[in-house]
């Protein structure tokens, strides 16, 4: 190691020799936390606007902070910007490069703040864009679902539970189920948002500052709600990232259910859709193949968005107060998050819409399986029978159509007779599909004019979402 002095860091006057070579490519976050610079300027420049409102910066220093990071993010944006790990982060390269374009001012920008609380205001709004982005995408998925789901309330396929045939529903009914699990997740979403929303800048390393600032002023310019409450907190908790994280965890396990059924559906044994080909892709041996690759890279997906979560969790519970090197480790798991959430979503987005469901090889299905039994144990419910009595009846019934390969709807009203003698011709009503989803005419259920309300009130909660 170097036993020269390090002039190069912005924090360097109380070392005697340079930081050793490894050291500094080990602690550096630069190569991941960059892609905050634009949230760091924005920051800076609340800052520096607001420093010269308590008169702790001239009108010229401001002018001159403002014209240096104007320039900063025009080198970045061309990218033309100088990063240099030696520098270590995000924040020290943009520090250092101001006060090399307008000299002394550029050193005075620091005045009242830390990089403790300025990485957790850069933080929280570079996740506050990110989920303003991925709201957008949930709810273009959103719409998507339901208005498939408005288009296929009378089209027939088999519900199931423990993946066998129980009873019918309409395809729209099982898309909005899947609407109603995003919805939560967008309610998670903008629970998640709302407490992020408050401003750490003004914390300090930990205690505050001594300078007269305006911490009202900076969250304002920033745009959020208010300030935070408590320097120590403001500068070393991270649970903002993690709710995120947990939201994430949980919009991504229901698009991995999604996904699973769109595999098995779009498969040759279930074939009750086809998958847009772009979403496809084909086998370098087998020909004939067509493979669901993008629901089943979304289902694999979960398994790094819920590391990610476990990781954040990890790193946050031994961490004494305040603020300590560790959270450096926050970034790049967050940041991974979010770009596999959005991706997911905009795959998502882009697909369902396009899914074509083949209604005849769905309603042949839910043929299959006795999916109406519970209608006729109903049914003799309804003559006067105790519900267990017409599980057996039922059950006895269902035993005879296994044995001869009959679906309940295709015996005859003497076979069904055989089983409960008061049975009569109008049994067969309750016994078709259609009959059966009909029958289910309430809230939440399956019949058709419910199922078109309920797309009707989703439309309705996605659009008043966009409206304000």
């Amino acid at each position: 190691m170097s036993k020269e002095k390090d002039t190069s860091k912005l924090w360097g006057g109380r070392f005697n020799e340079a930081t050793d070579a490894f050291v500094q490519r080990f602690t550096a976050s630069v190569g991941f936390d960059l892609r905050m610079a634009a949230q760091d300027i924005e920051g800076s420049l609340a800052h520096a606007r607001m420093l010269r409102s308590v008169d702790v910066l001239t009108p010229a220093e401001l002018e001159d902070i403002e014209g240096g990071l104007a320039q900063i993010q025009k080198e970045i944006d061309e990218g033309n910007f100088q990063w240099s790990i030696e520098l270590e982060d995000v924040h020290m390269n943009i520090e250092a490069r101001l006060t090399a374009l307008i000299g002394v001012a550029g050193k005075k920008l620091h005045t009242g703040r830390s990089r403790n609380d300025q990485v957790a205001t850069d933080i929280r709004l570079y996740l506050r864009a990110a989920i303003d982005s991925i709201a957008g995408e949930l709810t273009r998925l959103q719409q998507g679902t339901i208005d498939l789901a408005a288009a296929h309330t009378t089209t027939i396929m088999p519900g199931f539970t423990h993946l066998q045939t129980a009873q019918p529903v309409v395809f729209g009914h099982h898309l909005l189920a899947w609407n109603e699990m995003l919805e939560r997740d967008y309610g998670r979403l903008m629970d998640c948002r709302a407490r992020l929303n408050q401003s750490p800048l003004g914390a300090a390393a930990l205690a505050g500052t001594t300078y007269p600032i305006d911490r009202a002023h900076t969250a304002a310019a920033l745009g959020f709600d208010k300030p935070t409450e408590n320097s120590l907190d403001s500068v070393s908790d991270r649970d903002f990232a993690i709710e995120f994280c947990a939201f994430a965890a949980l919009l991504m396990t229901h698009l991995s259910r999604m996904s699973e059924e769109l595999v098995l559906w779009s498969s040759a044994q279930f074939n009750f859709i086809e998958l847009p080909d772009r979403f496809c892709t084909g086998s370098s041996i087998m020909p004939q193949k067509k493979n669901p690759d993008v629901p089943e890279l979304v289902r694999g997906k979960v398994g790094r968005v819920n590391g990610h979560l476990i990781a954040l969790l990890t790193l946050m519970k031994s961490q004494p107060l305040a603020y300590n090197k560790d959270n450096q480790e926050d970034k790049e798991p967050l940041f991974d998050t979010i770009d596999t959430v959005f991706d997911s979503l905009r795959a998502y987005a882009d697909m369902v819409p396009a899914i074509k469901p083949k209604a005849e090889v769905m309603h042949e299905a839910a043929r299959r399986g006795f999916s109406t039994a519970t209608d006729l144990a109903d049914y003799l419910v309804r003559l006067g029978l105790p519900f267990r009595d017409a599980h057996e009846v039922v059950g006895k019934a269902v035993a005879h159509g296994i044995e001869c390969g009959k679906d309940l709807s295709d015996m005859t009203l003497t076979t069904l007779q055989n089983f409960c003698a008061d049975i009569r011709e109008d049994v067969f009503e309750v016994l078709t599909l259609e009959g059966s989803v009909t029958a289910r005419n309430h809230l939440g259920g399956t019949a058709p004019d419910q199922v078109t309300e309920a797309a009707l009130r989703a439309r309705s909660t996605v659009q008043a979402r966009q409206a304000s």
